[in-house]
């Protein structure tokens, strides 16, 4: 395991550990438009805050909440709450989502966390996808489920026409709204489907983790799955639409 991913799970078991007794009031506080484009909570600046406590040696940091962060020829992209509006609802299924690119324009590293659960993936330039749990030192290679019922399709309340086409072919899904972490958890569920607006906070670390499966980018959507037959029949769905 690398430093990088040492000090990324860390960072997650430091922000853990500061969850374990309920969220502050002050979390919940809403401050200003973020680079991201969403307006940040003071629970995703807290969170920053410690990921750039313990990364900021390795490089230059662009966060959702506050853009660039420090220098250095190497970047770390972040997003201090993977599913923030799940957190501020209380809803178990948010955490953290970090990936690193090196000096050659390469992504190198990647961890995604569920804060909720305290699952963590990762892998590096040297490892393949690891799954383990925060505050054990045990990992192995990522669940998967070969009788998968449901697929996980962010955006779906912006899509309802897809929606309606999914359910048709009766491709069940549900909708958490997390998306690195849901492509995350793609090992384990029939497909993860995205559509909307492309933004790298979401997708840097989240992706590198599909490693070895079916995987369909495009401007506007996302789609991986183990088989391929599923990824190609969600295309032509939307190819439809």
């Amino acid at each position: 395991m690398t430093p990088f991913i040492q000090a990324c799970i860390k960072a997650n078991e430091e922000i853990s550990s500061a969850l374990q007794n309920g969220f502050d009031t002050s979390w919940f506080e809403k401050t200003e438009v973020g680079a991201g484009g969403d307006i940040s909570s003071k629970l995703d600046l807290f969170a920053e805050e410690i990921f750039v406590k313990h990364l900021s040696a390795f490089g230059k940091i662009e966060s959702e909440e506050s853009g660039i962060i420090g220098e250095g020829e190497e970047q770390i992209i972040i997003d201090p709450i993977d599913g923030s509006a799940n957190a501020l609802s209380l809803f178990p299924f948010y955490g953290t989502s970090v990936a690193k690119v090196n000096a050659e324009g390469i992504l190198d590293a990647a961890v995604v966390c569920n804060l909720a659960n305290k699952d963590i993936f990762f892998k590096s330039s040297t490892c393949k996808v690891q799954q383990g749990k925060l505050f054990s030192n045990t990992f192995h290679d990522p669940h998967s489920s070969e009788k998968a019922e449901i697929g996980l399709f962010e955006k779906a309340y912006a899509n309802p026409e897809l929606v309606a086409a999914l359910d048709k072919e009766k491709l069940k899904f549900r909708s958490p709204g997390a998306i690195a972490l849901s492509l995350a958890y793609a090992h384990t569920v029939n497909y993860v489907l995205f559509m909307g607006e492309f933004r790298i906070y979401d997708f840097a670390a989240g992706l590198a983790l599909c490693e070895g499966l079916e995987v369909i980018v495009e401007a506007d959507y996302v789609i991986v799955s183990k088989e391929k037959s599923i990824a190609m029949q969600i295309e032509s769905l939307i190819n439809k639409l």
